[in-house]
């Protein structure tokens, strides 16, 4: 899908400036629909499902994904969606590694 996706997380160890402005925009231009930055600290998406179950199921397959990549979102889950919010907790704020966490989530 995109050359995020073929990434891995780095771990960050804070000391980083996080993203602002047009890195911001160049790497949101890389993910899929849906994705909004909010207030420059943070990403985030619903995603929508018929019912509870496929969305549990989605929850369960990010989950995967963000222990494969040691990169942690907050997810919300209710009946029929699931709010995935990302930001790296180090910098508080954005990071290449939330980018490519979304990617990787976008390809599921």
């Amino acid at each position: 899908m995109t050359k995020l996706a073929e990434k891995k997380c780095t771990p960050c160890q804070g000391g980083v400036a996080p993203l602002k402005g047009d890195d911001l925009k160049r790497h949101a231009g890389q993910l899929g629909p849906g994705w909004e930055i909010v207030e420059e600290a943070h990403l985030e998406k619903t995603f929508k499902f018929d019912d509870f179950r496929h969305a549990l199921d989605f929850v369960n397959r990010v989950g995967e994904v963000a222990e494969e990549e040691n990169h942690h979102p907050d997810i919300h889950l209710t009946y029929g969606k699931a709010t995935i919010t990302l930001w790296t907790h180090k910098i508080n704020g954005l990071h290449e590694n939330d980018f490519i966490l979304a990617a990787k989530i976008d390809q599921l």
